[in-house]
């Protein structure tokens, strides 16, 4: 079976150059003195270029400085945000930092993951990436292109964690365990990858999507050509890697890169309440989403094995919370009215997720009690229609009709509901089941390797059997002398058991009179 490792977190190796942290422990390191304002300038520059290889950069860059027009142009991204480099210019690079990215020395890379895997939806919507990280572990990212008459978008859902330690009965990376957090730099190469991609399609430019109100828009149009929206909906709790995503979320706002509205980046949680309310004093311009799931705590705790330590009430006031950060409110009793609320929930969105099961948590006195719990809050719900995965207990969604009614009766208690639009259901587009998928069948492929292997013993016990070479862990294999070694180990084991289990009743039996001889 494959072995489900832990992540090698320290030290990386390569180390990816979009870690902020990592590059500016690494200058420390050399005696590097650099300015934030200079760090955030290669950033932009790195941005702009599309992230070529960093020997490939500083040329690029005395390209540049010395009035060079030939910059390889079609790697570079546009930009609304221009920076002068002419001499004297203060947000120079400094020569030194120059020297520290072309030396092969400092065991830094631009990009530390590769993808793995890319299959696309038949309608072109939607692209899927499972992209293998340095370690051998997958994570996934999903690329979601909307089309409408009001206006089109490009969405990437990221990962911020290998697997995921919260156990959501429904959910396929939750039954993979926790194995490692991303750091930093490992989200944002998520962003590099579905960027590669939209750039391919700018330049193809040839295959329309078609909406469901029957709008049409080429793939590479100015819209779709850049990633506007990004949640943090993909595999692992956010939450639980709480500072590589703030510096993640960070980086996405930053007006010199991929300069995301504050409003346009999402931080999904299951329902870590203590990190919630420290986003909303570090970041509290993001949207926050509450992947609550069901209406009461008992049905709650029953899908959701981490919800015993976080009570419904207090996640949906640290959610209430967030979305009101920015707003002071004039009443003395420190509450909010209803204009209030309305022109807060305008400027960022503080949204319920909510899974739509066939069973328990989907009748229509779970919608009564939902909308009750988000009454008077201008909260969004986002009904999510279950996109079926192989977890142990077999799920179903509920019939549209029904959703729709449920959708209703929220509404009617004054909260904006929505339900969601399926996309990526053919390419196994819900977080975790290209992984989960893929581990099976290397599990599968290990068993047929087993069975092969008996089935040629029964029927020539002269011919050596063929054992082929399968992965039982990242980047680690055994050779022909390991097995010999456990071949020798393994005479001896049977022998030491039988002593060690002799010795124990020796000991016992022992024990046994002494204390017998004391109580006389």
């Amino acid at each position: 079976m494959t072995e489900k490792i832990k992540r090698r977190r320290d030290p990386l190796s390569p180390k990816p150059i979009l870690d902020r942290k990592l590059v500016l422990q690494a200058l420390k390191q050399r005696g590097i003195h650099l300015k934030e304002s200079h760090l955030d300038t290669f950033y932009h520059l790195l941005h702009r270029y599309h992230y070529p290889s960093l020997t490939e950069f500083v040329k690029l860059y005395y390209a540049q400085d010395n009035g060079e027009q030939n910059l390889n142009k079609e790697n570079q991204l546009p930009s609304q945000h221009k920076i002068s480099l002419k001499k004297g210019n203060k947000h120079r690079l400094p020569k030194a930092f120059l020297d520290f990215l072309k030396d092969p020395e400092n065991d830094f890379t631009t990009i530390t993951s590769s993808i793995n895997a890319r299959p696309t939806s038949k309608d072109g919507t939607t692209t899927k990436f499972a992209i293998e990280l340095q370690d051998g572990h997958i994570v996934e990212a999903v690329l979601m292109r909307h089309v409408s008459a009001s206006g089109s978008r490009a969405t990437l859902c990221v990962s911020s964690q290998v697997g995921c330690a919260m156990g959501c009965t429904f959910c396929a990376t939750g039954t993979m365990g926790i194995r490692g957090n991303l750091c930093s730099g490992e989200i944002l190469e998520q962003l590099v990858h579905a960027g590669r991609v939209l750039m391919e399609d700018v330049d193809k430019g040839e295959e329309v999507l078609v909406s469901a109100d029957g709008t049409e828009q080429k793939k590479g149009d100015q819209d779709l050509a850049f990633i506007r929206n990004i949640v943090f909906m993909g595999m692992g709790e956010p939450l639980n890697n709480y500072d590589n995503v703030l510096t993640a979320c960070k980086a996405m706002i930053d007006r010199r890169r991929w300069n995301l509205a504050h409003g346009r980046v999402t931080v999904s949680t299951v329902g870590v309440t203590p990190n919630m309310r420290r986003l909303t004093q570090d970041l509290p311009e993001v949207n926050l989403a509450l992947s609550l799931h069901a209406p009461n705590q008992p049905m709650r705790e029953a899908i959701v094995p981490t919800a015993k330590m976080y009570p419904i009430q207090d996640m949906v006031e640290a959610l209430d919370e967030h979305m009101m950060a920015l707003v002071k409110a004039k009443s003395q009793d420190g509450t909010f009215n209803d204009s209030e609320r309305k022109s807060a929930s305008k400027r960022k969105r503080a949204m319920i997720e909510y899974v739509m099961l066939k069973g328990d948590t989907s009748t229509f006195e779970c919608a009564h009690q939902l909308g009750k719990l988000c009454e008077n809050k201008q909260l969004v719900v986002n009904l999510i229609p279950y996109n079926q995965t192989d977890v142990k207990d077999k799920l179903s969604c509920p019939s549209e009709k029904h959703m729709k009614e449920f959708q209703r009766i929220v509404t009617s208690y004054g909260s904006f509901c929505t339900i969601r639009r399926t996309m990526g259901a053919d390419i196994a587009g819900a977080c975790g089941q290209l992984v989960v998928a893929k581990e099976k069948q290397e599990n599968k492929a290990v068993v047929g390797d087993i069975e092969d292997l008996g089935q040629s013993s029964k029927n020539d016990s002269k011919a050596k059997p063929v054992v082929k070479a399968t992965r039982q862990s990242p980047k680690v294999q055994r050779d022909e002398s390991s097995n010999e070694n456990e071949n020798n180990y393994d005479k001896w084991i049977k022998p030491l058991a039988i002593g060690t289990a002799i010795s124990a009743s020796i000991c016992l039996v022992s024990i046994g009179l002494v204390m017998q001889k004391r109580r006389r």
